[in-house]
């Protein structure tokens, strides 16, 4: 049974088998044909019998598998490295098909090569995951065939094979090294004029070009004869909070992720930078309760524990409760702290409903609020109108662009940092900001 199951015609069998039946419609006038197509239909008997043969003189012909990471990196592209190994004593050519994980919707997967006599045949593929939670691959089945090409043979390898899907560490990872090369300028990230010494004093250095003529120590310039300036470094072990709202108004799409998703993947690279920079991280995650909460730490290794509560985060189909996040910050944040809040609003009368607790938060510590903008009604306002539907369509998108306006110009007005900024921008923004309150001293 095991036999005929994995024993596949190829698609040249049934074309010799089609030729073969037109050659005995032919043969019904030309009657000499006749006992020629018979000859061909034992031709192609035999030759199918030794194909067969060939394939399964060995029982283990192939060798296969996928070497997978321990975890995927969510709205990133990652490499699936798979090697097949030959031991057959002749060239074979293969078919490649992975059961790749149903999120993906992925029905077309082929790979084809030929593998010489006990050689190996290394290639790669790459998945693009945009949720979190659990994959499971099927079968990694490699369907072999010899030069003449008649039958396959199945051979299945790796099945139930799982991988989970964390927050973006492919993104993190960028923003580290950047951030370790001082580099953090050449992917968007602004320069900050700093304002005044808020800064705690480093070390005296020799003066180079771009260093600020303020900071001279004209004594140790005496002293070594050249100019010499004070160094400063930003303050550290200041304690940073990221607040993500997880309620129904971060379900919303955009560009196959969702915005609670962008939330996360900023969250974790963000906090990564912040400890890089010897900050306290801390976060917490709400809707109609609150769900998570990690207090401050400045310990290298706390990144792996947020990593693991972003990884179980879910989006709660409830609306947020903002009372109930100012009694948890009232509580359990005592000491001022820079609060990054990531939520969103469509609509400046639900801004509104909820301006009391962000000034109440704001008094008692530094708030930014960061929301989205909608990228869809963006294209829409931009695209060329050509008809009375489309025209209505881009003044309302119009008025709910503007809206998002007045609602940075409000949350302004009441002293409250923020942050507009599209879905696909959010984690440069986000570190743009963090910076800035940096270089001015602001918390």
């Amino acid at each position: 049974m095991s036999f005929l199951k994995s024993l596949y015609l190829n698609s040249r069998v049934f074309y010799i088998l089609a030729s073969i039946a037109v050659l005995f419609l032919l043969s019904y006038w030309f009657t000499p044909l006749y006992p020629i197509t018979w000859l061909l239909v034992w031709g192609l008997i035999i030759i199918f019998l030794f194909d067969i043969v060939i394939l399964y003189t060995s029982k283990k012909g192939i060798h296969a598998g996928r070497i997978l990471p321990g975890k995927f990196s969510n709205s990133d592209n990652n490499a699936v490295p798979v090697r097949i190994k030959n031991t057959y004593n002749f060239t074979t050519y293969v078919e490649v098909i992975d059961e790749i994980p149903v999120q993906f919707q992925k029905r077309d997967f082929l790979k084809t090569g030929s593998i010489r006599p006990k050689s190996l045949l290394d290639f790669e593929y790459k998945l693009r995951p945009v949720q979190r939670g659990e994959y499971i691959f099927g079968n990694l089945n490699i369907y072999v065939m010899t030069r003449i090409g008649l039958a396959k043979r199945r051979y299945s390898f790796d099945k139930s094979a799982m991988v989970k899907v964390y927050p973006s560490f492919i993104q993190m990872k960028k923003y580290d090294f950047l951030a370790i090369d001082n580099k953090l300028t050449q992917i968007g990230l602004k320069k900050i004029r700093r304002i005044g010494h808020t800064m705690e004093f480093e070390q005296i250095k020799d003066y180079v070009f771009g260093d600020d003529v303020r900071t001279i120590n004209w004594k140790a310039t005496a002293k070594h004869g050249n100019l010499m300036v004070n160094q400063y470094q930003d303050e550290k072990s200041q304690p940073i909070y990221s607040i993500i709202d997880v309620s129904r108004v971060m379900k919303m799409p955009f560009d196959e992720l969702s915005l609670l998703d962008y939330a996360i993947n900023s969250t974790l690279a963000f906090s990564n930078i912040a400890l890089k920079k010897h900050d306290k991280v801390g976060m917490l995650t709400f809707s109609n309760t609150v769900r998570d909460f990690l207090p401050d730490s400045g310990k290298k290794t706390y990144i792996n524990t947020i990593s693991e509560v972003l990884y179980h985060i879910k989006t709660q189909f409830l609306d947020a409760d903002f009372g109930v996040l100012y009694a948890q910050v009232k509580r359990q944040i005592t000491h001022r702290s820079l609060l990054l809040l990531y939520t969103n609003f469509e609509h400046i009368s639900s801004l509104k409903r909820q301006l009391p607790y962000l000034q109440a938060l704001a008094k008692q510590h530094l708030l930014v609020v960061i929301f989205f903008e909608n990228t869809a009604l963006n294209k829409l306002i931009h695209q060329k109108a050509s008809t009375l539907e489309t025209i209505y369509d881009q003044t309302i998108a119009k008025q709910f662009a503007y809206d998002k306006k007045v609602m940075v110009k409000e949350l302004q007005k009441h002293g409250i940092q923020t942050v507009l900024t599209a879905p696909k921008d959010l984690t440069v923004n986000t570190i743009n900001k963090y910076l800035e309150i940096k270089a001015r001293g602001l918390l």
